[in-house]
């Protein structure tokens, strides 16, 4: 096959964000974990489990791979639906408004009704940096990656031999 051929191969949208997600949370769970762990945020980093798990189990290391699997799963249904809705933007702006977007759904709607965390007035302000923070670059992470998978963004990248 010629590499001409190769490189007009078309990318597996699913596969490509089943991908992306994985790793999208399994990098920044972990970063979440260890930002928990060093007391940065209050909201442990199973928070997503925390309305199917009693909270004595979340707060324990089954609990915590556990909610590290439930934000692995959050994060392949974000980049499926960044994927297909989003996927001829270029840079990477969009993914910081998209980060911003999900941390404002589950900080100030979701999370509270559903009792994963306290409403925002409750928290802390490094809880509430924290979050801002892991979310804008969990949601770079997902609109980077897309975009120079699907916008060839890497014609933007200097040549080197």
């Amino acid at each position: 096959m010629s590499s001409e051929k190769r490189n007009n191969k078309r990318t597996n949208r699913f596969l490509f964000s089943l991908n992306l997600g994985f790793f999208a949370g399994l990098i920044w769970g972990a970063v979440h974990q260890v930002f928990y762990y060093f007391s940065f945020t209050k909201i442990t980093s199973s928070f997503l489990a925390e309305p199917f798990f009693k909270h004595k189990f979340i707060d324990t290391w089954p609990g915590f791979f556990i909610g590290w699997l439930f934000f692995i799963l959050f994060s392949i249904f974000c980049s499926f639906l960044y994927t297909l809705l989003f996927s001829k933007v270029k840079g990477a702006w969009l993914g910081l408004v998209y980060g911003l977007f999900w941390w404002a759904n589950i900080y100030l709607w979701v999370g509270p009704l559903t009792e994963m965390m306290e409403w925002i007035n409750k928290l802390d302000l490094n809880s509430i940096i924290t979050g801002i923070c892991l979310f804008l670059l969990w949601g770079i992470f997902i609109g980077y990656t897309v975009a120079i998978e699907f916008t060839n963004e890497k014609k933007r990248e200097p040549f080197h031999k």
